[in-house]
């Protein structure tokens, strides 16, 4: 009890039964064997204030404690290219050299579900504004962001909740991303009934910077006695106990009392903190200053600062009057644990310490921007690892630092669930043309533009294809340079309900195919790995499976060039995605894959650009519709989900780049949601659904049904080439020993489909875009 001036909590002397009672009442999340664990690990019962820091501290969203030794186990993290791992607040991949600078791309992907759940327009919105953070502060300049997101069935029995909430994300995603002034570069979008009580809201965003001007989410050398200092918002009790709360199941009947734990956004104020930002880094680069600096999201205050001084092993002592608090009579626990918005937290060698205030508080005015906004001195790093914060002028915390950053950890139990899924029967449908239109109309692929056009996709002016037009964004990162850089994110939530390990590896495959077709080299991946209750070994058991996965894949998918894996660099884990019911959100591993393409003037589109070319089929059809939307139609799941063949895999998104990259390919479109008949509409359509050019396609290359080898959701290519350049088309796949099929032409006002001298198919382009435009319209109305 030395030193300890505020009560304490008297674990050791609460049965079972009343210590339930007491977590329960002060909304702390702890289960009674962790709450007992405490006074183990501290020496003491602990305060108020200190169980409400190992309760948000101690989450699965702060602390990791069920998933950090799988994901340390199976995911590979290093290869050549990789400036920094998953070690910080977002990963870094090398772009390239610029004038003789060496030049990375900063990433990081995190989820915003359980807010977005209870209160769509805020949760979505500061999903976007935490992303931001994350990135900012490694030194970068934020070039763009991508929303990957998964709402309830928009027909079933929840449809008009789930049409409100898939609304309002989106709003929420515009309103802010478009005040902050940084792009949407890409996303996607995924209706299901699993999804109906758990939406997800992923978010994934981009910064650049230069080798030498990475700023590291801790503590400096020699650091001692360096300020700590927070600068943005006025803290409030708005997202008190978020991290817990983003650990915990949801309840229908909590709704209103959990709307408490949803942060405010405040996009206008990050907008002028971003530019304060920019010129504090330019400010420590004159002064050779070394900073730490980190975003101020899950546990607020308390997380930035033990994380930043623990992680270089110091302690810090922390004055909670000296915070600028927007409301009178905050306990201290709120005020070190809520979550306000718009918050970061430098630690800053003493003589440093007035230049940066002076940039924050005077050359951009943040007093003058928001009410009670300003940077401010708040605490001091101290040798002595303990973490100690004072209030009033008696200390409410006294802890050793590690017991709260580093205290809990748990190796949960595994165990497969049953699984009946089987391959449906029936016999090949006689009117082709109808199912062509419906799945063009399924919300999970008709174009998702009344979305995305709701997002300023090029408001920095970097956006070489935008949203929308190709299977990836595709940017400028630096001004001057060829480079460019690729993002796309994808995970088919179906694939992973029938079998997670296959659905995780497709997850990495299409989000690899998809950035190859436009040019670029797969160069990392990050993941957002959205699951149920840890605690039940069957969504264990699919969570493990999940990592597995992607951990193969990104093995046996190499890095172009080189026998090193793609590495995964940052990511997120996101548990408790179920309803008070027990119905949990199928397993979606969200993956997003950067890429690399030294001359982005290379880059190709999915449009179609001429008649009288040649279609090109790369990937053969298998009878895999598991999961497809094909049989959904059918109100069919199927059993026979993709499989990639890693080796084929692998050789055919080389061959697709080379071929892009010697300027032989007009368009190109990977395959998969709807299969090969949707990626040839498409590329009619392009992403304006303003394409004029049709095509004819026969099937006479293979022997599989004609509506599987059409629905088949099998991976694959299909590239439009110019008669001139198919030898040299040819010649490439054939050094990577993959086969191609000429599987027909550009040309007409149609989408014609041949199969034996059989005309299956023929739809105008008319009939094509009032399908494709129509479906997603229609989910959200």
């Amino acid at each position: 009890m030395k030193n300890i001036g505020d009560e304490l909590v008297p674990i050791d002397r609460l049965d079972d039964k009343l210590l339930k009672d007491f977590l329960s009442k002060n909304a702390i999340s702890l289960t009674i064997e962790e709450a007992r664990k405490i006074p183990k690990l501290i020496g003491r019962n602990p305060t108020l204030t200190e169980l409400y820091i190992f309760n948000v501290q101690w989450s699965e969203h702060s602390s990791y404690k069920s998933s950090r030794w799988v994901l340390k186990k199976l995911l590979p993290t290093e290869a050549p290219n990789v400036m920094l791992g998953p070690v910080e607040d977002s990963g870094i991949v090398e772009l390239g050299i610029i004038n003789g600078e060496k030049y990375g791309i900063v990433v990081s992907h995190e989820s915003h579900n359980h807010p977005s759940q209870v209160v769509p327009y805020e949760g979505a919105a500061t999903g976007v504004g935490g992303i931001i953070r994350d990135v900012l502060c490694m030194g970068a300049k934020v070039i763009g962001t991508a929303d990957p997101l998964r709402f309830g069935n928009p027909n079933g029995k929840n449809k008009n909740k789930v049409k409100y909430i898939a609304n309002e994300v989106i709003n929420g995603i515009a309103g802010y991303g478009n005040a902050v002034g940084i792009p949407n570069l890409c996303g996607d979008v995924y209706f299901n009934d699993s999804f109906d009580e758990n939406c997800l809201v992923n978010v994934v965003c981009l910064g650049v910077l230069k080798e030498k001007d990475i700023i590291h989410s801790y503590a400096p050398e020699n650091a001692e006695e360096h300020d700590i200092i927070i600068v943005g918002k006025a803290t409030d009790n708005s997202g008190f106990g978020g991290a817990a709360f983003a650990s915990l199941t949801l309840d229908e009947k909590d709704r209103e009392s959990n709307r408490g734990a949803v942060q405010v956004p405040d996009p206008f104020l990050k907008n002028v903190i971003i530019r304060a930002t920019y010129e504090v880094f330019s400010e420590a680069k004159k002064q050779k200053v070394t900073l730490g600096f980190k975003d101020m999201g899950a546990g607020g205050i308390m997380c930035a600062t033990s994380e930043l001084c623990s992680d270089s092993d110091y302690g810090c002592i922390l004055d909670l009057d000296k915070v600028n608090a927007g409301m009178p009579g905050l306990p201290p626990y709120v005020i070190a644990c809520s979550e306000t918005q718009e918050r970061f937290t430098w630690i800053s060698p003493r003589n440093f310490t007035k230049t940066l205030l002076k940039i924050y508080n005077e050359d951009f005015e943040l007093p003058n921007t928001a009410e009670g906004a300003k940077a401010v001195v708040i605490g001091t790093v101290t040798k002595e690892q303990n973490y100690v914060i004072r209030h009033h002028g008696k200390i409410v915390c006294n802890v050793p630092i590690k017991a709260v950053t580093k205290g809990i950890s748990y190796e949960r139990e595994r165990k497969e669930p049953k699984r009946n899924f089987r391959e449906p029967r029936f016999e090949e449908p006689d009117n082709l043309n109808q199912f062509a239109l419906k799945i063009l109309a399924n919300p999970n692929v008709a174009s998702k533009a009344k979305g995305y056009k709701h997002y300023d996709t090029n408001v920095l002016g970097n956006q070489i294809i935008q949203t929308g037009y190709a299977d990836a964004g595709v940017i400028a990162p630096v001004e001057g340079s060829s480079f460019g850089v690729a993002l796309k994110a994808d995970c088919n939530p179906k694939y992973c309900r029938i079998n997670p390990y296959w659905g995780s590896v497709n997850a990495v495959a299409e989000s690899m195919r998809n950035v190859a077709a436009v040019g670029a080299i797969p160069s990392a991946l990050t993941d957002c790995l959205n699951f149920g209750n840890p605690e039940k070994p069957e969504a264990f058991w699919d969570f493990y499976e999940c990592v597995r996965g992607i951990g193969d894949a990104a093995k046996h998918l190499n890095l172009k060039g080189t026998t090193y894996p793609v590495p995964i660099i940052s990511g997120n884990v996101s548990f408790y995605n179920e309803s008070a019911k027990g119905t949990s959100v199928d397993p979606s591993p969200v993956i997003a894959c950067i890429g690399i393409i030294e001359d982005y003037s290379k880059s190709v589109t999915m449009k179609l650009k001429k008649e009288n070319s040649i279609l090109v089929l790369v990937g053969e059809r298998k009878d895999e519709l598991g999961g497809s939307v094909y049989y959904e139609l059918f109100n069919e799941t199927g059993a026979n989900v993709p499989k990639i063949d890693f080796e084929k895999e692998k050789n055919t998104i080389y061959g697709v780049i080379d071929a892009i990259n010697e300027g032989l390919v007009l368009a190109c479109h990977d395959i998969s949601d709807g299969g090969l008949l949707t990626s040839v509409s498409e590329m009619i359509l392009g992403g304006d659904a303003d394409g004029e050019i049709g095509a004819e396609i026969n099937l006479n290359f293979t022997k599989l049904r004609a509506d599987k080898t059409l629905f088949s959701e099998s991976s694959g290519f299909v590239m439009e080439v110019s008669r001139n350049n198919i030898t040299r088309v040819k010649e490439i796949f054939d050094f990577y020993k993959i086969k191609v099929f000429e599987i027909g032409k550009t040309g007409g006002k149609s989408l014609a489909v041949i199969n034996f001298d059989e005309k299956i198919i023929d739809l105008p382009i008319a009939k094509l875009r009032e399908a494709w435009t129509r479906g997603f319209v229609e989910a959200l109305e």
